[in-house]
């Protein structure tokens, strides 16, 4: 899991994150990104009912993108606000690596931003 300082302690902020941001998408999930001045990064993870019912499932796909976040968190740019929107369920039952590449490209189109 991610580092407790890396995440959003709040809404408040991952509302100001979907206000404010630009969105990149996937065919399974999407990004949304805003530059901070807090000198660090902050990374949410939302998974909604309608993805999967169960809070259990709901939070398994959230372990597994953090996971995959924290072993690649150097290489994620710096002093940006990330929030991963997941909508498909397959996210569960992924394989790792491929998810790592998903998440991997999302975070590459959003330096373009």
């Amino acid at each position: 899991m991610l580092s407790k300082k890396y995440r959003f302690h709040s809404r408040g902020g991952v509302k100001y994150v979907y206000r404010h941001g630009k969105t990149v998408r996937s065919a399974k999930m999407s990004l949304v990104f805003v530059p901070n001045e807090r000198g660090f990064t902050r990374v949410a993870v939302v998974v909604s009912k309608k993805v999967e019912r169960t809070a259990v499932g709901r939070n398994r796909m959230r372990r597994r993108v953090y996971e995959v976040l924290r072993r690649n968190f150097d290489s994620v740019p710096k002093k940006v606000d990330y929030v991963f929107v997941v909508y498909s369920k397959e996210v569960m039952r992924m394989p790792e690596p491929e998810l790592e590449e998903m998440l991997g490209k999302l975070v590459k189109e959003s330096r373009v931003g």
